[in-house]
């Protein structure tokens, strides 16, 4: 027999999953999407603390015309072979990018050696005569004005940089505790309290070799600790005959792979200093630094034209920008 305690639960529940499948329709709308999904946040950058060195260490650089040597990246490879439970590498294998990307900040010249793909067959292809310059369509009789391959067209690498993460330390340290209480009686109040921190590490080595005799000039090796916390707290209790099961709680983690970043980031800001003879962070209160700078914390760029003073250069790592929500500028231009 159903009892009206019943189904009102019953009801209550059944509206509740249509309020849900609301959100949700097996027939797509006009935008071609069966559910918008969630979220708004911008893109916005991606800095450590030690960005604003590095650029700030180019800026010196050009501004006291530190000429920089070609640098070049290789394997910066994950050695702490730890895996998670459902397939998968613990730490990021793109150590690489990020040192590229640090070293761009930091104003140095860059030839590409860690993905040559493209330009290997592009090399084929013009080797073959099968590879245009011409801006547009060659009108048909004219001789087309294939790429010609020329001696020592690559730029050497003067040094490159290679290394890998080689430490990855689960649970330095960790404390926590637990509180539990309530009343004597089946069925009286309940409650607990709980709280857990821990901390572990990553570690990095790097070395930057001379290309041409192989020599390793520099050596660097960094750890990074990290913190994780979480609390939690709960209420059980009846009461006039019905359950009640309260609990809540917040944790977080420390990035791991920006910790990653941040190493990479210091080995290759000490490694530049050398590079660029800076003797140490004093160098950023120099009033001479290049105000008009190519660098910022996401990275560098090759002005297309003598844009520097009025292109976006400086608005890069702004979070507004471009964004068809938050730009006003780009929501005027679409109308």
């Amino acid at each position: 027999m159903i009892t009206p305690k019943f189904r009102t639960v019953a009801l209550a529940t059944a509206a509740l999953a249509l309020t849900l499948g609301g959100c949700v329709s097996s027939s797509a709308g006009p935008s071609g999407r069966y559910a918008a999904p969630i979220g708004n946040a911008p893109v916005t950058a991606n800095p450590t603390p030690y960005s604003a060195a590095l650029v700030c260490l180019g800026d010196y650089a050009r501004s006291h015309n530190l000429p920089s040597p070609r640098v070049a990246v290789g394997r910066i490879s994950d050695y702490t072979g730890k895996e998670e439970a459902e397939g998968g590498r613990k730490i990021t294998q793109g150590a690489s990018l990020m040192a590229i990307s640090a070293l761009a900040k930091a104003g140095a010249r860059l030839v590409e050696r860690y993905d040559t793909s493209v330009s290997e067959l592009e090399l084929k292809y013009a080797n073959n005569r099968l590879v245009s310059d011409a801006a547009g369509p060659v009108p048909e009789g004219q001789p087309v004005p294939y790429r010609r391959i020329t001696a020592g067209q690559i730029p050497g690498s003067d040094f490159y940089l290679v290394g890998g993460i080689t430490e990855l330390n689960y649970n330095i340290r960790s404390t926590g505790a637990d509180l539990n209480g309530g009343e004597v009686a089946a069925t009286g109040t309940k409650g607990g309290f709980h709280a857990r921190m821990f901390v572990m590490n990553i570690g990095l080595d790097l070395r930057l070799v001379e290309t041409r005799s192989l020599e390793v000039v520099d050596v660097v090796s960094y750890q990074k600790q990290i913190i994780g916390r979480e609390v939690s707290a709960g209420v059980f209790d009846f009461l006039n005959g019905n359950v009640f099961d309260i609990s809540a709680g917040e944790g977080g983690l420390e990035p791991i792979q920006l910790a990653v970043r941040s190493v990479v980031e210091r080995g290759v800001l000490e490694m530049m200093a050398n590079l660029y003879g800076a003797s140490g962070p004093e160098v950023c209160l120099d009033s001479r630094s290049d105000p008009l700078s190519t660098a910022g914390v996401t990275g560098a760029f090759v002005p297309a034209y003598n844009t520097v003073g009025d292109n976006n250069g400086s608005t890069r790592a702004d979070p507004d920008r471009w964004n068809d929500r938050r730009d006003s500028d780009l929501r005027r231009g679409r109308n």
